[in-house]
């Protein structure tokens, strides 16, 4: 597609109302207690979605039905008290609300802040899409990343209210799969769900001049390889300038992904930042999606070049 200027929200000032919302799996109670309470410490009023703590009643997997969390997700971004949106919780689900969501009166609310990660970019794909939003890929309020992992959590405050101050993500264990420098707008996020989502009539294609963020957790190195597989065949990468891979908790062993990366995009000829800290592990960085960006693989860093808030 196109590369063509995301609308960015303003950031979030204390004294705000945010809205939590959970598009796909149930959230532990005591975490999301937890993590509202952190909200509070911010200076924010949290509005809660309706059905935030449901469950599904023959799909325990899914947090309420799929009307339900749509619901509460529209209710919330059409609300002009609400100044940002924050999911509480990946897991599944998110793909299966998106039909039933208003886009016209979505977009008709205005730019606003929306924050989630993991099965939440079948989501940050359809806002970048529908709404031509700059997103938020960071931590989620109802879990360990946000609530126990005080490194994440500041991160992402930081994202939040002082977008500049964190305009440069890096990390030192960071290696250059693929050397040089390149710029792009962001696009990505899960590698599982951007390959689950290729074909649907609301998915995007690639940006014109753009730069891959991909993380995952949790998979086995030859499902990593189907799915980037699925990606390169569906020409995903083919206005890619460079590319940042994120965390591979759980998917083991690490050198198999490794080698994977290496082999799949390593011909590509752009360059290919290997772990750069976003996604499911300790520390994570909050990245933005949709925004201006620079990779450069000897720095180790990818630098934001227009922050995704205002």
């Amino acid at each position: 597609m196109p590369t063509r200027e995301r609308r960015r929200p303003r950031r979030l000032r204390p004294g705000d109302t945010v809205a939590v919302v959970a598009p796909a799996g149930p959230v532990p109670g005591e975490m999301l207690d937890a993590g509202l309470e952190l909200l509070g410490r911010w200076g924010l009023r949290v509005v809660l979605g309706e059905h935030v703590r449901d469950r599904h009643p023959r799909l325990p997997y899914l947090a309420g039905s799929d009307a339900d969390r749509a619901a509460d997700l529209q209710r919330a971004w059409c609300d002009p008290e609400v100044a940002g949106v924050l999911c509480a919780r990946g897991g599944y689900g998110s793909m299966r609300i998106l039909e039933h969501l208003d886009w016209a009166a979505m977009r008709a609310a205005g730019p606003k802040l929306f924050a989630g990660s993991s099965d939440v970019t079948a989501l940050h794909q359809v806002f970048g899409e529908r709404l031509e939003l700059a997103t938020v890929f960071g931590p989620m309020i109802g879990t360990g990343a946000f609530v126990e992992d005080s490194a994440a959590r500041e991160h992402f405050r930081r994202t939040l209210f002082e977008p500049e101050r964190v305009s440069i993500i890096t990390r030192g264990g960071a290696e250059a799969l693929v050397p040089g420098r390149a710029r792009g707008v962001t696009y990505g996020g899960n590698l599982s769900l951007a390959a689950a989502t290729l074909g649907a009539p609301d998915t995007p294609g690639p940006p014109e001049r753009g730069i891959a963020l991909l993380e995952d957790v949790g998979e086995d190195p030859y499902r990593l390889d189907r799915a980037l597989t699925q990606l390169l065949r569906a020409g995903w990468f083919a206005g890619a300038t460079g590319i940042a891979l994120g965390s591979w908790q759980g998917c083991e062993p690490v050198a198999d992904v490794r080698a994977v990366a290496r082999d799949r995009l390593g011909e590509l000829g752009i360059p290919v930042l290997w772990e750069l800290g976003f996604g499911h592990c300790p520390a994570q960085r909050t990245v933005p999606l949709g925004v201006s960006a620079e990779l450069d693989t000897s720095a180790q860093r990818l630098t934001v070049l227009q922050p995704a808030l205002a």
